[in-house]
């Protein structure tokens, strides 16, 4: 909290409307005088440290949830929206969108959700998608993007689902699948391995699960635990869908879908025993994945969410994108926040993974916004388990900010001081504001740009500030 100012208006309100307080009896708890805590809840002031440490001792807040990264987001969310040429030349300024994502978060959403209708909107009409002769309306923002930002603004991190599948990992550590399919027999469903075409096929009326035997030994554990949560925890889950608040049964449906999937990753590496493990052998994936019996992708993505409030693990991002650069998964828990549109930018090591299949890759990297990180990257694959039956190739990428690379094993030998040694990544072409790049695909949407028909350069034009 050093170094700078933090503005949580909107947090202590959330905190005070929870606890049912009013503002006066807000401020006499935190040792403030009315009139202040109204400026701060307005983000007229900063929290004072005065502030902060009543909020640590009288209410036992994490006082890193004050540097919120829902309001990062927001912004980041924000700035490419509105860099759309649909808003004019002049987007608003930064401050001016940090102001909207500090003072009105719901307003922000609301117009992340028009933005989105918006789009997809103009996009149906430009595939000529016979949209107006269906039955019923289409839903102004798509269930995938939607239950998208229901995990991203929730860091990823769903307390009550990630303590229950703790509670079950605990009792299956060491080997999940025999375990998981003994407490699945405890209950009349009987369990085989063979090959149906899919990975996962379980038939109500006989409490049949059928696991795929093309499948990794770890992707059998995890679809499982998938249908366990299903079965067993299925109130669990529909109370956090509950909580959400869906605009469509198709969003609900595809959420629950990856609620079940958190709970089979968190109860695959339970909280507390996975963060230990990962701190005690500073984070090597593989390490973890032989641990816990887990593939890489599964270790790296359990990384990024342990977000738990007191107990908080290093904050990593978490990417996977296809061979075409499109990002299929992704969450940070950092200050680099992904487009929502588009692939990422082309300069960063993930797209590297698929030319040097069975390595990690490193990379030092700096933001536009003079963050730097430590990157990692490594291509998976998923077979299907038959000679004809087509490969899926990915690669994932996991990174956090410097400050954090002496607690990963993948930043011995890498000279961290050299300022030489950081890739000058981007987020996309589209947002990004290096005039220089000589891998950019596309002009940014929020600069004027420089044509001279009489000098050519890396680029046809030059990108002015």
């Amino acid at each position: 909290m050093a170094g700078h100012k933090i503005y949580a208006g909107a947090k202590l309100k959330e905190m005070r409307t929870r606890l049912v307080l009013t503002q006066a009896a807000f401020a006499q708890k935190l040792g403030v005088s009315l009139p202040y805590l109204n400026q701060m809840e307005n983000n007229n002031r900063p929290v004072s440290t005065t502030v902060v440490l009543a909020l640590a001792s009288e209410f036992g807040l994490d006082v890193t949830e004050l540097n919120s990264s829902d309001a990062a987001r927001l912004v980041a969310d924000l700035a490419e929206v509105t860099s759309d040429p649909i808003f004019g030349a002049a987007p608003p300024s930064v401050a001016d969108i940090r102001l909207v994502a500090a003072n009105a978060p719901g307003l922000a959403r609301s117009f992340l959700d028009l933005h989105n209708a918006y789009k997809q909107g103009h996009e149906r009409l430009a595939m000529m998608e016979e949209a107006l002769g269906r039955d019923g309306a289409a839903p102004a923002i798509s269930p995938w993007e939607e239950v998208r930002d229901f995990f991203h603004y929730c860091d990823n991190y769903v307390d009550a689902v990630d303590r229950a599948a703790e509670r079950l990992g605990l009792e299956i550590l060491g080997d999940p699948l025999a375990k998981i399919i003994a407490l699945l027999a405890r209950d009349g469903i009987e369990t085989t391995i063979a090959s149906d075409g899919a990975m996962r096929t379980y038939i109500p009326a006989t409490q049949q699960l059928t696991l795929s035997a093309a499948s990794e030994p770890a992707t059998r554990s995890f679809q499982a635990l998938h249908q366990y949560a299903l079965l067993k925890y299925e109130p669990l889950l529909d109370a956090s869908l509950d909580l959400a608040h869906f605009k469509t049964d198709e969003s609900r449906a595809v959420a629950k879908i990856g609620l079940a999937n958190y709970f089979a990753g968190a109860a695959l590496m339970p909280y507390g025993a996975f963060l230990a493990a990962a701190m005690a052998c500073r984070h090597d994936l593989q390490i973890l994945a032989d641990q816990f019996g887990a593939s890489l992708e599964q270790v790296a993505h359990r990384l990024s969410t342990l977000q738990r409030p007191q107990a908080k693990g290093i904050p990593f991002f978490f990417v996977r994108v296809d061979q075409a650069g499109t990002i299929t998964k992704r969450h940070s828990a950092t200050r680099l926040q992904f487009a929502r549109f588009g692939g990422a930018c082309p300069l960063w090591n993930v797209h590297q993974a698929f030319e040097t299949p069975g390595r990690f890759l490193r990379q030092l990297a700096e933001t536009p916004d003079e963050v730097r990180y430590l990157c990692l990257a490594r291509d998976v694959s998923k077979t299907s388990g038959a000679f004809h039956a087509p490969i899926r190739r990915y690669a994932i990428g996991l990174g956090c900010e410097i400050s954090h690379a002496a607690d990963l094993v993948y930043a011995d030998d890498l000279d961290l001081s050299a300022t030489r040694a950081y890739e000058r990544i981007g987020v996309s072409c589209r947002i990004c504001p290096r005039p220089d790049c000589h891998q950019r695909s596309v002009p940014p949407l929020e600069n004027r740009l420089s044509v001279d028909q009489n000098r050519r350069g890396v680029l046809a034009y030059q990108v002015l500030s």
